[in-house]
C-alpha cells in the first residue's frame, strides 16, 4: 500500500499551541489540516488517506510514525478490514456517519489494544508512543490502536549489580518489558502499576509500582503528589526524577535507591516500598530508603543465612575502612606517634625518609590519582578499561615509590582503601563514601584524631536529620529498632522472618504466618 509523508511548512509557535489544545472536529479535512500543521517537517510522520463503503462514501485517515510501528499489523488488522471486508459486508454493520467509529472499533478492527481519543494532543501523544491513530469523517473521536514495534535491547545480564547466585535478568530501556519482568514475579492482583506522562516536550511514560495492602497509602499518595508537581520539558532517565523526589537537596547522601534488577525491585515492593520506572531508562528508583539498606545485596537473600550474615558484616566493615582508614593513618603518624608500636613506627619512618611531602599531602595525591584511575577504567571500553586501571596503578605506584614522592606504607593504605570501597553494592552510596573520605582526610591532616571525631559527630548529626519520605535515614539504627536491625547487620533466616520491616502507615506487616520449621 502506498503512503505519503508530511511536507508542509510549520506554523508559528502560538498557532501550534492553539491548535494542539483543540478537540477533534467531525470534519476529517479539518483534522488532517491541523495535524499536517502540527507535524510539519516531521519526515517520519505517515498519513494514509482512504475511502470505504459501497460507494466509497466514507473517508478515513490512518496516522503513525515510521519506525515505531509494525506496518504489517496496520495493513492486515486495520486497513485491509476497513477497505476490503467492511466495504463488502457494509450492510450487515448498518453503518452511518454517527456510529461508524463504534462499529469499526467493536466489529472490524481486530486489535487487542484499542481506545478512543478526543483531542489533537492525544493523537500526537499516541503516535509518538508507537500507536496508530484512525480518524473517520463525521466522527468527533478517533481510535488509537496499539501497534508498537520499535527496536529495543533484549533482556540481558545486569552490568553493575553482578551476582553469583540468583536471577541474572536486568531491566531494559523499554518500559513495558520492565513492567512485564515485575508482573511475572508478582502475579497478585494487588500489584498495581499506575502510569502518568511527564515532560512537556518528551512526554515520557512514567509508572509507579506498589503492592496494594502492603505499601502505605500515604506513601503512595505522597509519591504521586511529588511526581505530578514536576514541571520539566524533558525526562530522559529516572535520574531526572531522583532529585525532585529527595527531601533534602543539600547533602552528599542519596535518599532514593536505584536498581537494574527486577528481583531486587520485587523484594523492595514486598517490604512496602514504591518503585518508579520511566520509559527509556533501565534503572528503577526505590523509595523510601535508608542508609544501611545501601549495604544490603540482593544475593544475601539467595545464599544461606550464616554465610550471608558474615559477608554482610564484612561489607559494613569495609565501608568503615573505605571511609576512615587514610585519615586515621595520616592522623596517627602525624600527631599521635605514641599510639604506634616502636618497631612499626621505625619501619614507617624509614620508608618515609626522603619523601618531600607531609603525610596529608602524600595521601591526598594518592587518593586523587586512584580516583582518576577508577574513573578512567569506568569510561574506557570494557575490553581495555580493567587492564588500563591495573597497569596504570602498578606503574604509577611503583614509579612514585622509586622516585621518593610517596612512601610504601601510604601506597598500601590507599590501595587497601580502594579495595574496600569496591565492596559497596550501591554505586551512589559508594560515591557518598568516597566524597566523605576526603573530608575526613582533611580533618585528620589538620587536627588529628580530634578533628576526625568532630567531623564524624557532625556527619552523624547530619544523617540523623535526613528523611526519605518521612523515614529516618539511619533507621533502624537511629531510632533504634531491634526487629528491623536483625535483617540489616545480619541476614535473618527465612523461617524466622515473620514480619516485614515496619514503616509508618503499612497496612500488612505479616510476612508469613507459619512458625513451624520442618524437623526430621
Amino acid at each position: 500500500m502506498g503512503y505519503k509523508r508530511n511536507k508542509l511548512k510549520p506554523g508559528s509557535t502560538p498557532e501550534v499551541r492553539e491548535i494542539i489544545a483543540k478537540p477533534l472536529s467531525d470534519k476529517l479535512e479539518q483534522n488532517s489540516a491541523d495535524l499536517h500543521l502540527l507535524l510539519a517537517n516531521c519526515s517520519d510522520a505517515v498519513f494514509k488517506e482512504f475511502t470505504f463503503g459501497p460507494d466509497s462514501e466514507y473517508s478515513g485517515l490512518v496516522l503513525f510514525f515510521d519506525g515505531l510501528v509494525d506496518k504489517n499489523e496496520i495493513e492486515f488488522h486495520i486497513l485491509k478490514p476497513l477497505i476490503s471486508e467492511l466495504t463488502t459486508h457494509c450492510a450487515q454493520f448498518d453503518l452511518d456517519h454517527q456510529n461508524a467509529l463504534q462499529q469499526i472499533q467493536h466489529n472490524v478492527v481486530s486489535m487487542a489494544e484499542i481506545k478512543s481519543i478526543e483531542t489533537l494532543e492525544q493523537v500526537c501523544h499516541h503516535i509518538a508512543s508507537g500507536d496508530t491513530v484512525l480518524l473517520i469523517d463525521g466522527a468527533k473521536q478517533g481510535l488509537a490502536a496499539g501497534t508498537r514495534a520499535w527496536e529495543g535491547r533484549s533482556v540481558e545480564k545486569p552490568e553493575n549489580e553482578v551476582v553469583v547466585r540468583g536471577p541474572k535478568e536486568a531491566f531494559t530501556e523499554t518500559l513495558r518489558f520492565n513492567t512485564a519482568l515485575l508482573r511475572r514475579r508478582i502475579k497478585s492482583t494487588n500489584f498495581k502499576i499506575e502510569s502518568m506522562v511527564l515532560g512537556r516536550i518528551t512526554k515520557t511514560d512514567v509508572v509507579i509500582c506498589y503492592i496494594d495492602g502492603i505499601a502505605a497509602p500515604e506513601l503512595v499518595a505522597n509519591v504521586k503528589k511529588k511526581l505530578v508537581a514536576i514541571d520539566i520539558d524533558g525526562v530522559l532517565d529516572t535520574g531526572y526524577l531522583e532529585e525532585f523526589l529527595e527531601d533534602n537537596h543539600y547533602t552528599i547522601f542519596p535518599q532514593v535507591e536505584y536498581t537494574e534488577k527486577p528481583d531486587r525491585a520485587c523484594g523492595h515492593l514486598l517490604e512496602g516500598q514504591v518503585c518508579i520506572m520511566a520509559d527509556g531508562s533501565p534503572i528503577a528508583l526505590i523509595l523510601p530508603t535508608t542508609f544501611p539498606r545501601f549495604w544490603v545485596s540482593s544475593e544475601d537473600y539467595y545464599e544461606r543465612a550464616i554465610p550471608s550474615s558474615l559477608i554482610r558484616i564484612l561489607r559494613f566493615s569495609s565501608m568503615l575502612i573505605a571511609l576512615l582508614l587514610p585519615s586515621l593513618f595520616v592522623a596517627t603518624i602525624t600527631y599521635h606517634q605514641e599510639m604506634i608500636p616502636p618497631d612499626l613506627y621505625l619501619t614507617i619512618a624509614a620508608t618515609r625518609e626522603g619523601v618531600p611531602f607531609p603525610a596529608f599531602v602524600e595521601a591526598l595525591l594518592l587518593e586523587i590519582t586512584f580516583e582518576l584511575l577508577r574513573e578512567a577504567g569506568v569510561r574506557l571500553p570494557h575490553a581495555i578499561g580493567p587492564a588500563i586501571s591495573i597497569v596504570g596503578a602498578l606503574i604509577i605506584g611503583d614509579a612514585a615509590v622509586k622516585a621518593g614522592l610517596v612512601s610504601t606504607p601510604m601506597v598500601v593504605v590507599v590501595a587497601f582503601t580502594g579495595i574496600a570501597s569496591f565492596i559497596v553494592p550501591s554505586y551512589n552510596a559508594g560515591i557518598a563514601v568516597r566524597i566523605a573520605r576526603f573530608g575526613f582526610l582533611f580533618a585528620g591532616g589538620l587536627m588529628g584524631l580530634f578533628g576526625i571525631m568532630i567531623l564524624l559527630l557532625l556527619l552523624l548529626i547530619h544523617m540523623t536529620s535526613l528523611r526519605s519520605f518521612g523515614l529516618p535515614y539511619l533507621s533502624p539504627l537511629a531510632p533504634f529498632n531491634k526487629r528491623a536491625l536483625t535483617d540489616i547487620i545480619v541476614r535473618r533466616p527465612w523461617y524466622m522472618t515473620f514480619l516485614r520491616p515496619t514503616m509508618k502507615g503499612m497496612e500488612n506487616e505479616i510476612h508469613q504466618k507459619s512458625t513451624d520449621v520442618p524437623q526430621e
